[in-house]
């Protein structure tokens, strides 16, 4: 993946081409050196013969409908209206007449990827800067229309409005004939309007994606149909890697109806090994025939594996001083842990994780006129498509993949693994060929959230004073497994290492000595496909870094929003940038200071019932989202069982675009949380993982629904990522609120009621 920095969200040396085309009005960015070449017929033909390459595009029609085509993938989040919003907000459009359309794979996209809650974070800019230069063109053309002076006109509801006169943009597009070139140094002079005059951004809006999702229009991946297609399903090898397909049986099946044959699958991309599709006329055909087939494997070398051997692995890792690659080294932690007078030793486990998205993998594919159509929901087409390609042995340019809602993304449609065996599979049969993995089928080909060990250290000096905390994490890595070369170097430049697990280790706490390996676990790599599971590193590193941070508060007996605060001073690299991180520890500060109030903390409460606190600023370093849960939860002490009462919920995000789709995603990523906290998790057994559908799986249900009350900081600050920020703090709560209501300190996760009994005072 595309490592983010600092400057991702600068649409650096392009410039944006405004014409009149086709009846309509078009705005997209283009290279600086095309932009700027004089070529016959002006920006028109530029945009008409398509020699631009946007990663934003919208258009106005004579109607005055206003289509923003959206290169991000929707899962839930309603990334589109938030995307519209901006555009909107700048253009000075009517929000009745904006229409978002997502796009496939066009190279004029530019790159495809949705995650890591980057979607407002990279293109509030370059929208905002796309439609203040709209905004100025459509002022300059209906400012002419109307006699006036440009600088005496405002555009506002669609309209450019100079005292009581008025025209639309409709009639501007009719009427009007724009031709303008913004330069990148043009571009870059637009700011952001300032809060007072948004008339969109933050404010309740409609989201544009609810009605097509309510009346039954909106088109899924799985919802596609393709004329004379065959019916797809895998049959999933016993491991992941290294299966060797020896023979196939398939005289039960032949007794399926509509049953057409199987297909062994040769992949040139190593994408899936040892694999078998079913052929039918039917998906019930194809899942009945699929359950009769019988396939012999020599089989690969982790069919033995199970999760007590990957969490083995880890624990001989953290163990191992040298092992891992450093990500933060501060100080002379070697120094402080020999002189130490005391110190803390914990170890930190989380289990296997799955991602259960409510629609399956699946993907239809068609070969027509040599190009490879992929129809399916994905979220990084830009990563998979050229894997598509090697897998087919064709070109990039002769793949493209169709985008459609995803029911359910989550991570888990990052990789684009399950597009491989229904393209080599149409291309084996000569068919449009439509794959759907049923839910075992899904379970078992999932990208694992890695288990992970965590060994936490903490060292005082002679005056009872932290010196200085280390720690080591052990995990599979998914960026290992589909993007290795965009791993950065260690800071001792020996060894690279994946950010996305192990972020959330360099946190905002001032420590004078700190250390932090991120260390790759061979075995829970070569097991499975290590996934990029909502919230990804912070997810399982929040869940050490807080509860440690927990336990050494009790430890000098301080109480644990005092010791959290005295630490987030905000001085060196904690001082943030601006204008992402503007601020820094400071507004984690105010967060916790001011969730203290919201919850009323350190209120007496009834016995066997206890407040925990954790803090997060997930995802990374340089896109951080200040939050701040506080969990109620009652422990039963006979049976160890856990009832979350309330969660409390504040993040600053900086600017708040979609209020309404805000509140959404945090309320699902802090309910995840707490499913992650005290109900999911699985186990490999003889390299598979145990559970495969939801009758043993159990996430949270909705009788276990705490009371939720989430709140954001109203400012005005960069707009950073909010899908996943709310699920971080979540765990690490509930675990320090069962220790102050029952004493018992669990490290686990899933927080199993048997563990919170044997770890309660005898």
């Amino acid at each position: 993946m595309t490592r983010l920095s600092k400057d991702t969200f600068v649409p650096s040396r392009r410039s944006f081409l405004i014409g009149s085309v086709g009846g309509g009005l078009m705005m997209a960015f283009a290279p600086a050196i095309n932009a700027l070449e004089v070529v016959s017929g002006g920006v028109a033909k530029q945009l008409s013969d398509k020699l631009f390459s946007p990663t934003v595009w919208f258009e106005i029609d004579i109607n005055g409908q206003i289509l923003v085509n959206i290169a991000r993938a929707e899962m839930g989040q309603h990334v589109g209206t938030a995307i519209a919003l901006i555009v909107a907000d700048e253009l000075g459009a009517d929000w009745d007449k904006i229409e978002i359309k997502h796009v496939d794979t066009d190279p004029k996209w530019g790159y495809m990827v949705t995650g890591g809650s980057w979607s407002v974070f990279q293109t509030y800019v370059p929208m905002s800067q796309a439609g203040a230069a709209g905004r100025t063109a459509l002022i300059d053309a209906g400012a002419k229309l109307l006699g006036v002076n440009p600088q005496d006109c405002t555009a506002e509801n669609s309209m450019i409005v100079a005292g009581n006169q008025s025209v639309s943009f409709a009639d501007i597009v009719k009427n009007g004939n724009i031709d303008r070139i913004f330069s990148a140094e043009e571009l870059a002079e637009f700011k952001p309007k300032s809060p007072a005059n948004r008339q969109l951004i933050s404010k309740p809006s409609n989201a544009l994606d609810i009605p097509a999702k309510t009346n039954g229009s909106a088109k899924y991946g799985i919802d596609v149909e393709l004329d004379n297609m065959v019916y797809a399903r895998p049959v999933i090898p016993p491991t992941r890697y290294g299966s060797v397909i020896k023979s196939v049986d398939d005289s039960t099946a032949k007794k399926v109806k509509g049953y057409q044959g199987y297909q062994i699958l040769k992949d040139p991309s190593d994408t899936v090994q040892g694999w078998v599709t079913v052929l039918a006329d039917s998906y019930y055909g194809a899942i009945k025939a699929g359950n009769a087939l019988q396939v012999e494997y020599d089989l690969g070398e982790t069919t033995n594996v199970s999760e007590q051997d990957i969490i083995a692995a880890g624990e001989a890792l953290v163990q191992d001083k040298r092992s891992g690659t450093l990500v933060v080294e501060e100080g002379d932690v070697t120094k402080v842990a020999e002189t130490a007078k005391t110190a803390l030793e914990s170890v930190y486990r989380t289990s296997s994780v799955l991602h259960f998205t409510l629609e399956p993998v699946n993907a239809a594919v068609e070969i027509k006129d040599g190009i490879c159509h992929v129809h399916c929901g994905n979220q990084w087409q830009s990563l998979f498509l050229p894997v598509v390609a090697k897998a087919m042995g064709m070109s990039e340019d002769k793949v493209i993949i169709h985008q459609y809602y995803l029911g359910g993304g989550f991570g888990r449609r990052l990789m684009g693994d399950y597009m491989i065996p229904a393209a080599l599979t149409a291309q084996a049969i000569g068919k449009p060929v439509k794959l759907v993995f049923t839910r075992e089928d899904d379970s078992r080909f999932d990208c694992v959230r890695s288990p992970s060990v965590q060994q936490m250290n903490a060292y005082w000096g002679d005056d009872e004073q932290l010196l200085g905390i280390e720690h080591g994490a052990a995990a599979g890595w998914p960026t290992l497994a589909v993007a290795p070369s965009s791993m950065p170097e260690g800071v001792d430049k020996k060894g690279t290492y994946d950010p996305f697990a192990i972020a959330g280790a360099n946190h905002w706490y001032t420590l004078a000595n700190h250390r932090v390996r991120a260390i790759n676990n061979p075995l829970a790599q070569k097991t499975f496909v290590p996934g990029y599971l909502r919230a990804v590193g912070p997810g399982w590193t929040g869940w050490a870094v807080e509860s440690f941070m927990d336990e050494i508060a009790h430890k000098q007996s301080t109480d644990p929003i005092d010791f959290r605060l005295s630490l987030l001073d905000a001085s060196g690299k904690n001082a943030g940038t601006s204008p992402v991180s503007l601020g820094g520890a400071r507004r984690l500060a105010k967060v916790l200071t001011d969730i203290r109030e919201r919850a009323d903390w350190g209120r007496k409460l009834p016995k066997n019932q206890g407040l925990g606190i954790a803090i997060a600023a997930g995802q990374e370093r340089d896109m951080p989202t200040w939050g701040a849960c506080i969990a109620h939860v009652e422990v039963n002490p006979e049976t160890g069982a856990v009832k979350v009462h309330k969660l409390t919920g504040l993040l600053d995000c900086g600017t708040v675009v979609h209020p309404d789709g805000a509140l959404a995603q945090t309320e699902g990523s802090m309910l995840w949380g707490m499913s992650l906290a005290l109900f999911e998790g699985t186990a490999f057994e003889k390299g598979q993982v145990k559970d495969t559908n939801l009758n043993t799986y159990s996430p949270l249900r909705m009788n276990n629904l705490p009371e939720l009350d989430i709140s954001f900081v109203q400012n005005t600050e960069f707009p950073t990522g909010l899908g996943e920020p709310g699920l971080i703090a979540v765990a690490p709560a509930i675990a320090n609120a069962i220790f102050n209501a029952v004493g018992a300190r669990v490290r686990d996760l899933p927080i199993r009621p048997e563990t919170v009994l044997a770890a309660m005072p005898s």
